[in-house]
């Protein structure tokens, strides 16, 4: 299973830190992605890193706010994510693949996500 922690509400301009912690598969046999869905709108890749995390990606609109990290050894990755913007706000959550890629559809577990408000 996948778990998502450390949404909360912060300002514009602030930081999160978002976790997610792998249990029940070999997890360095998978890539990992950062999806997020706003009220209303379709699911979207965030970012993605490589089983090993020698590879990243991220979507144009987080590049150079949100790093993607992950520990091999404890079966976590992270999100952490600067500069924060009302539009960043929805439910993030992370999912396993085989593909490393953006598109949710090659993903095959999520977690239950975790809610992050970005507002005054």
């Amino acid at each position: 299973q996948l778990v998502e922690s450390g949404g909360d509400l912060v300002q514009p301009g602030g930081s999160l830190r978002l976790s997610c912690a792998a249990s029940g598969f070999t997890f360095n046999y998978y890539h990992i992605g950062w999806f997020r869905q706003a009220p209303g709108k379709e699911r979207e890749g965030v970012s993605c890193i490589s089983s090993h995390g020698g590879i990243t990606n991220y979507t144009d609109s987080v590049k150079g706010r949100f790093t993607i990290s992950r520990d091999n050894t404890k079966n976590m990755v992270f999100l952490q994510m600067n500069s924060l913007k009302a539009e960043d706000t929805g439910i993030y959550y992370c999912a396993r693949g085989r593909l490393f890629s953006l598109v949710t559809k090659f993903y095959d577990l999520w977690g239950q996500g975790t809610q992050v408000t970005v507002s005054s």
